[in-house]
């Protein structure tokens, strides 16, 4: 007699199953970048994450921890597809994109390869991820691509100024704001003030908070919040597997 396998634990290096490849995206000023594909192995996603790292002169890439751990549960726990690359000139463990840091600006080619890739994959219910500079990058140059959303983790409303925010209001994309409590940039009091001009946009105050959102407290935090965005249906995120 066969006895089902007991569940077990989610932690930090868990790798739930997924179907991964490694891609590469292309950009109109001729740059190769490197990624990955993550999707569920039994069905088609019913959202898309499309996930654009930190800072990458401060260490941020496609496997700073949210945006990797994103991609080892997300396919399996709430039916999602997770889309990461890294920018310009940055190195993981996947590999070197071409070109170098674009300060911001230049990124907005990496972020059009990156839909036009979602477009060609035929992915669903694209949503953005960023996370610190990838917020910059997501609010400055996601109004031009066919989005439902985006999701702003720690935004530090460094490179994106006050018109960049304006520009959200009344649009048709959801605009989600996760805020730290003790965000080393921007805290929930001064995002209300700074989001006041997009009065559709949705701020989250995470209580106890901090930029880089290290521990699992954390972590399981901000993923129940991307996924209530993007498949509320499969809230609330097991904790075993």
């Amino acid at each position: 007699m066969t006895h089902p396998t007991p569940a077990q634990p989610i932690r930090s290096a868990t790798e739930l199953p997924a179907s991964r490849e490694d891609i590469e995206l292309h950009t109109s000023d001729g740059l190769t970048l490197v990624g990955e594909l993550a999707t569920p192995l039994s069905e088609a996603p019913f959202a898309t994450l499309v996930c654009l790292h930190p800072l990458p002169t401060h260490g941020g890439f496609m496997d700073s921890h949210i945006l990797r751990k994103a991609a080892l549960r997300l396919p399996a726990l709430a039916d999602v597809a997770v889309l990461r690359f890294n920018f310009r000139g940055v190195t993981s463990p996947r590999g070197t994109s071409e070109g170098s840091f674009g300060d911001g600006e230049a990124e907005q080619f990496d972020l059009t390869a990156a839909m036009d890739f979602v477009a060609q994959r035929g992915l669903p219910h694209p949503w953005l991820v960023g996370w610190s500079f990838g917020t910059e990058v997501a609010l400055k140059f996601g109004l031009q691509h066919p989005i439902d959303g985006a999701i702003l983790l720690s935004p530090p409303l460094h490179r994106a100024k006050a018109a960049d925010v304006a520009a959200w209001a009344g649009a048709d994309p959801r605009l989600v704001a996760v805020i730290p409590e003790f965000d080393d940039y921007l805290r929930p009091e001064e995002a209300a003030v700074a989001f006041a001009a997009v009065p559709d946009a949705e701020l989250v105050a995470v209580e106890g908070g901090k930029h880089l959102w290290v521990g699992e407290t954390q972590t399981s935090r901000v993923l129940n919040e991307i996924v209530r965005q993007v498949n509320p249906a499969a809230l609330p995120l097991p904790t075993e597997f």
